[in-house]
Parts: structure tokens; sequence; C-alpha cells
């Protein structure tokens, strides 16, 4: 197994994305922690982790708060002697397909503002641990808007360059610590939409304005790629067991492509 008894957190734990991650973390012999805001969702990922013999606790955390988060992660430091891994799989919903003549300086701010502050602190906490060992793995989140030009979705564009400009970041600030840090970049996920993320209900609110159904959003975008479709959850969880086990111990600083070739490089 690739994470045998590593020590694995997922911030947004009981998400599309986390809770997959969770599930291949744990196929893999991680011990996983997750933490998130609703403990319903969190017992119901753990459940079914728990059922298919996999180690797991959960946590009600808000990864928007600095000492929530640090307490958090001190508990498990203690509990499970260090911190291995690292996941920020945290979504918020938030205004996608406004132009930005049209759009309120709080809808531009707050995808920004949220997304670049969970990221800061989530891998903030888990890096002084990890410090400690001298090893660990820190994994963020973003998306190809990061790389794209408009219109309609400004916010979340600054915010996911914002991630992946802290994932080259810290990449410099931590590897001599041997911390390693990388970020995962998929398009759009059907499967995610499918289940309730919250990306149904901002790409929904894009279709909407755009005259089309969300069905025919993500056919399009499908059709955008150069492979001809969009990335499903197994292969954004199975990226995140390369990129935290010792095959990838020569990566970091890099945003890994789960695009279909919608943009070519990092």
């Amino acid at each position: 197994m690739l994470l045998a008894n590593k020590n694995a957190v997922i911030y947004g734990g009981g998400g599309a994305i986390g809770s997959a991650v969770a599930h291949a973390f744990a196929r893999e012999g991680a011990n996983v922690f997750l933490a998130g805001r609703t403990l319903a969702k969190l017992d119901n990922v753990a459940s079914k982790i728990a059922a298919a013999g996999g180690k797991v606790d959960i946590s009600q955390v808000d990864a928007l708060d600095e000492q929530s988060v640090e307490n958090h992660a001190s508990e498990v430091a203690a509990r499970a002697g260090g911190i291995d891994i690292c996941l920020n799989a945290v979504g918020i919903d938030h205004i996608q397909g406004t132009p930005s003549m049209e759009l309120s300086l709080e809808d531009y701010e707050y995808p920004v503002q949220v997304y670049t502050r969970t990221h800061f602190i989530t891998s903030k906490a888990a890096a002084r641990h990890m410090a400690e060992k001298g090893s660990g793995v820190i994994l963020m989140l973003s998306t190809p808007a990061s790389r794209m030009p408009g219109p309609g979705f400004i916010g979340h564009s600054v915010a996911c360059a914002g991630i992946e400009a802290m994932t080259r970041h810290l990449a410099g600030e931590l590897g001599l610590l041997g911390i390693r840090v990388n970020c995962i970049r998929p398009h759009m996920i059907p499967e995610a939409v499918a289940i309730g993320s919250h990306s149904r209900d901002v790409f929904g609110r894009v279709a909407d304005r755009a005259g089309i159904t969300l069905e025919q959003m993500l056919q399009g975008a499908a059709a955008g790629t150069l492979l001809k479709h969009l990335p499903t959850l197994t292969e954004v969880a199975n990226t995140a067991v390369f990129l935290a086990s010792d095959h990838a111990a020569s990566i970091t600083g890099t945003v890994m492509n789960l695009n279909s070739g919608v943009i070519l490089d990092s």
C-alpha cells in the first residue's frame, strides 16, 4: 500500500473531492482524519471507509477559523504521532457567470478571500507539525480558471491563481524542512455536480444566464477539451494518492493538470 501508516488530514472531507480522496487514502493504508463543518456528511463518509476496513476519524472544524484548525492539527498530531499529509478540499458557493462590469466588489472578493484564507490556514497548521518530523506533503486544489481568460469568473480566477502561487511559494519555503507542496488542477467534474457538490449551484447559475441546461454546459466543456471528456473523482483521488506517496518524492511546487487538455501546461 502506497500510504501505509501515514496520517492524512483532509479539510472539506465531507465534500465530493474530499470524500473521494479520503476513500483512496484509506484504501492505500493511511489513517484518515476528516475535518469539516457538517458532521453528518463526515459521518457518512467515515462509515463507508470504516465498513471497507479503513482507519478514519472525524472532527467538526471550521477551516476558515485559524484557532479551530490549529487546535485540530495539534490534537491529530498528539494522538497519531504527527501529520504526514494535508489536503484542503474545501469548496464554497460563489458567484460565476456575471460580467466584471456588473459584479459587486463583495462578490468578487468572496472567493479570493475564502479560498486563499483557508489554504493558508490549513497549510500553516500542518506545516508546523510536519517540520517536527522533517517530512510531509501538503496538497491544494485549484481549477483551470487560474489560466483561462474570462468572461464571468474573475473572482474564482484570481482565487485559483492565488492558490497556485501559494503552492509555489510554500514549496520553496518548506522544501528545506522536507515538506513537499503540490496543487491538483481538475476541470469540471460531472460526478461532483451530480451528487450535489457546491459546484452544481455555481455552474447552474452560469448555465441559466447562458440560456442552456447544466447538462448542455458540461457537454460543451467536455467538447472543448483535447480528450473530449471531463475528469472523474477517481482520477483526482488517484492523483492525490500518487502525489502524497513516495513515488512523487521529487515532485514539489507543481500544479498537476487534470483538465483533459483544456490548457496544456502548469
